[in-house]
């Protein structure tokens, strides 16, 4: 599994592109570590990085890296707060810090067993970078609020998609999708990342299916490293697991339910 180096690195930005109601950044990142899929980085613009009259800085964005591809990191964005927005508006030639890549990804399915990959807005982006190391094909399950958070789709490949207004594909809830599919092939391996709800639902149903899956949460983190415990959720049979070093891939065995903070923006 690729590990950091204990430091950041100074990034430059190729793009920063419009898909749908998100944005795809692109960075140039030749010498970093190659992320598995499902690890994530600590990002934070160099320039005008905090608020207020004294400019207070942000703490750094825990963002999954979407696809890793010819030098380049890429990263989802979605405007849901100061933080996220500033790294909304970077342009090219212009400069982020990154830490990463962090945390635990998703295990490749045994041989033989269909991947099912289930995502919920802004939360698909582990999944483009899954489906793009995976031998065989997958069916890929998306689900978001609207349609122009369902243009998010166009980041992976024969993407099924559920929206919850009905405005594009399935008119309800992704996991009413992956419901068929697995009543259809309950040997598939389910692989999810979205908003808390959601992941619920998919623990739940692949529970009672004795069906396995991986999820990989979302939650606010400080530092990245697993010393702040600002991320933690509760571990099936007591304790509790750290979703920046236990994670954020997480085997959804380990949890008795996801909690309402360890997922994506809705």
């Amino acid at each position: 599994m690729s590990r950091a180096p204990f430091e950041r690195r100074l990034l430059s930005v190729i793009a920063n592109e419009p898909l749908g109601a998100y944005r795809v950044l692109r960075v140039a990142d030749p010498d970093g570590p190659q992320p598995q899929p499902g690890q994530f980085a600590m990002l934070a613009a160099e320039q005008r990085w905090g608020g207020g009259e004294e400019q207070r800085p942000f703490l750094p964005r825990a963002l999954s890296v979407a696809r890793a591809v010819a030098g380049e990191s890429h990263f989802l964005l979605e405007d849901v707060g100061p933080g996220t927005g500033r790294l909304c508006e970077l342009r090219e030639g212009e400069s982020l810090w990154a830490l990463g890549p962090l945390g635990r990804g998703f295990t490749a399915p045994p041989p033989g067993r269909r991947a099912i990959l289930v995502g919920g807005g802004v939360g698909i982006a582990p999944l483009a970078i899954l489906q793009d190391s995976l031998s065989l094909p997958s069916t890929v399950l998306l689900g978001f609020r609207d349609a122009g958070r369902a243009a998010g789709a166009g980041l992976l490949e024969r993407a099924s998609v559920a929206t919850d207004d009905g405005s594009v594909g399935h008119a309800g809830l992704v996991t009413e999708l992956l419901a068929a599919e697995l009543e259809r092939d309950a040997g598939a391996v389910v692989y999810a990342c979205g908003p808390a709800g959601m992941l619920e639902g998919v623990r739940a149903l692949c529970e009672g299916l004795e069906v396995p899956a991986e999820l990989a949460l979302e939650a606010g983190m400080a530092c990245g490293f697993g010393a702040c415990y600002g991320c933690v959720v509760p571990r099936r049979g007591g304790g509790y697991l750290r979703v920046c070093v236990d994670g954020p891939v997480i085997d959804a065995a380990e949890l008795d339910h996801v909690d309402a903070h360890a997922g994506a923006p809705e």
